[in-house]
């Protein structure tokens, strides 16, 4: 009996610190807090430029002021994974329509996540390039993806490779070998993903904020991209332009403060707090928008329009833009 206790304290006593060990600080973390951690989670690079995971990096040193410049990103945190984005979404049959752009079907994001090596049951932490606010979408796209299919333990670092470069930490230019992963979906979180009815219906009710999450060229109809059937925006959005999102340290893009947030969001002409879709013109810098609200401003109704504009003028849907 004592020993049966005592088998039943320690499996508990050990129980207990692998939940401590697995738990993830915010959904952003800094490259001090990964670096201290590395061994206790698992570290996935999300870029479109999969050459880089293997090239070394450079960085350069002014003759007159000494200070160090990051004239290319290379390599990559030891034990890494890879997560090409560009494989990362999907094209799908809409009522005899091709749409691209969008969240894989569950096993198709399964077997994404496995052949990169992750497995379920210990912390995610995603690492975009870090030096343009499409690379870092580009990870904030594919936490919002996990997140859909029940991850909840995942962060992004914050200012990305650039940043860990630039903090004069070491990298990999080795291939990482990893096996395949176990990673499997949870749920279907469908809380976080927007409809085009729903979108529809915020756009003529106002009671739902709708963030446009592009430049402003794009969201006032001057500019639109190839694969969106129409110039401006949706009726009753609102603009918070992409580069609100960041700021810039030593060429590395790092995320601004909660109060920040709110005080953007609202000169912006969007309530923090009030229940909220993004879009974009595909759903990558709408996932930029959706993280902030939703993950660091702490908005627990925020969902993402998956196929934004894209999805939306396919469908013949309306958008308002200045005249030209």
């Amino acid at each position: 009996m004592k020993i049966s206790k005592l088998i039943l304290t320690v499996s508990l006593s050990a129980l207990t610190t692998i939940v401590q060990a697995l738990t993830l600080p915010s959904s952003v973390v800094d490259a001090d807090w990964l670096a201290k951690n590395k061994a206790e989670v698992q570290i996935v690079e999300v870029t479109s430029d999969v050459a880089s995971f293997l090239r070394k990096p450079e960085i350069e040193t002014d003759q007159k002021t000494g200070k160090k410049m990051l004239a290319e990103v290379g390599g990559h945190i030891q034990g890494s994974a890879l997560i090409d984005f560009t494989k990362a979404r999907a094209e799908k049959t809409i009522e005899a329509k091709k749409v691209k752009y969008l969240i894989p079907e569950k096993a198709d994001f399964e077997k994404l996540v496995q052949t990169a090596g992750i497995n379920s049951g210990k912390p995610i932490v995603l690492v975009p390039i870090g030096l343009d606010i499409a690379d870092v979408d580009e990870a904030l796209r594919v936490l919002w993806q996990f997140k859909v299919y029940g991850e909840r333990n995942i962060a992004v670092l914050d200012g990305g490779l650039a940043g860990w470069l630039m903090d004069g930490k070491e990298v990999s230019t080795e291939k990482s070998n990893l096996k395949t992963g176990n990673w499997l979906a949870t749920d279907y979180r469908k809380e976080l993903v927007a409809t085009s009815e729903e979108v529809a219906g915020a756009s003529t009710s106002g009671k739902i904020e709708l963030i446009d999450s592009r430049p402003p060229s794009q969201f006032f109809g001057v500019t639109k991209r190839d694969y969106v059937n129409g110039f401006g925006h949706i009726a009753g959005a609102k603009d918070f332009a992409p580069e609100l999102l960041t700021r810039s340290k030593n060429g590395a893009l790092y995320f601004l403060n909660k109060k920040t947030y709110e005080a953007l969001f609202a000169e912006s002409g969007i309530k923090p707090s009030a229940p909220a879709i993004s879009y974009c013109n595909s759903g990558h810098f709408a996932a930029g928008s959706w993280f902030v609200a939703a993950e660091i401003v702490g908005n627990p109704s925020v969902k993402l329009y998956d196929g934004s504009l894209h999805l939306w003028t396919i469908e013949g849907r309306p958008l308002v833009s200045v005249p030209l």
